[in-house]
């Protein structure tokens, strides 16, 4: 029994923030849908579709500063890792395991030699997998330098928990004048690197590597203390055709081409970093300043909002499913590519929310009820 688990009284949330959320998974599967077709960095369709990510960062440090920051008098830190365990883990176990199911399906454009792996590793993948413990370059089974080789996007969630922990054993303790120190350095730091680094952008953060931890922590800590931070000192407007507006600004943001040549990565860089410091920060406060007029759009943002992580962290097992098949039919016809790419879509979709509705919503209830 988890003692005051659930017994403490839920803040209205913000019904524009989830739908929000949906929006930006569904560019994040449409970006690596067009992924393996891109040659470079700069003809990717959805160029900057990675960076929902960092969105999703502001968007957490938004939801967590608001409706845990004044709950620390009832709360403990273990009962809050146990709710938000109760939250994430469940759809992070189904994720690596439609990853195990889908392995041998996959044909590794950077592995071609993924079929002699045997299965107990794949399982042991897997169950490492289950704690979101990352895994050396060395342990890599799929040859993508993955920390989680079997469902890629596992990485955002390591980083979601360390921030999780981070807040938690100290970061909501800090005081307005001291939290927002925190923030300008991170965004001086994140400025610094997205200008300087060699390829001019944001992406990366996935490998267990020296380079890769440095981005991660990088497009983790400024969003998600800049959300905090924003949950704590604005106080949301009342702003007509929020979720329109919000969403047509992230859209533009995400679909935005690669500002500059090769040679003048610095703009694409200084482009993603004040996309990430103020951008994001303007959009989350659009969303959360809105209220949603009729059922229509009530509807759209539950939907959106419920879907949205059960369809991130599984989607990418048929990422790499399509993406061996793109690999391996450089030569077929652009109506095939574009059929396939849609059906892969359209199944990424249904599988989340398939699990969704017969996994996710079922497992977190029961945990919940058990939890009391």
């Amino acid at each position: 029994m988890i003692t005051g688990l659930n017994s403490l009284k839920t803040k209205p949330h913000y019904p524009i923030l989830d739908g929000l959320r949906g929006v930006a998974a569904l560019i994040v599967v449409a970006f690596h849908v067009f992924e393996p077709h891109a040659r470079n960095s700069s003809d990717q369709i959805i160029n900057h579709g990675y960076l929902a990510v960092d969105f999703f960062f502001a968007l957490s440090g938004f939801v967590i500063g608001y409706a845990y920051d004044e709950k620390w008098d009832k709360l403990t830190i273990g009962s809050f890792f146990k709710r938000r365990l109760q939250r994430l883990q469940p759809m992070v176990i189904m994720g690596m395991m439609i990853g195990a199911a889908l392995f041998y399906f996959a044909d590794s454009p950077k592995w071609p030699m993924i079929h002699t792996i045997p299965v107990w590793q794949v399982i042991m993948i897997m169950l490492i997998g289950f704690t979101l413990i990352p895994v050396p370059v060395s342990m890599d089974i799929r040859g993508w330098e993955e920390m989680h080789p079997l469902n890629g996007p596992g990485w955002s969630l390591f980083y979601e928990y360390v921030a999780n922990i981070l807040y938690a054993i100290g970061i909501r303790k800090l005081s307005k004048t001291a939290l927002s120190i925190l923030v300008i350095v991170c965004g001086i730091w994140l400025v610094y690197y997205s200008v300087t680094s060699a390829n001019g952008d944001l992406m990366g953060g996935w490998s267990l590597t020296r380079e890769q931890l440095t981005i991660g922590f990088t497009r983790l800590c400024y969003p998600f203390f800049a959300g905090l931070l924003l949950s704590r000192v604005v106080k949301p407007g009342n702003i007509k055709g929020a979720f329109l507006l919000s969403s047509l600004l992230l859209i533009i943001v995400l679909f935005m081409p690669r500002i500059g040549t090769s040679a003048e990565t610095w703009k694409n860089g200084l482009f993603e970093s004040l996309t990430v410091i103020a951008l994001f920060p303007l959009i989350i406060y659009i969303g959360a300043s809105g209220n949603i007029k009729g059922k229509m759009e009530t509807r759209i943002c539950k939907f959106l909002g419920d879907v949205s992580y059960p369809v991130y962290i599984t989607h990418f097992p048929f990422i790499y499913i399509y993406s061996g098949w793109v690999s391996k039919n450089t030569g077929a016809p652009l109506s095939m590519h574009i059929l396939l790419g849609i059906v892969t879509f359209v199944i990424a979709f249904l599988v989340g929310y398939i699990t969704l509705k017969f996994y996710d919503e079922p497992v977190r209830a029961w945990l919940s009820k058990k939890n009391k």
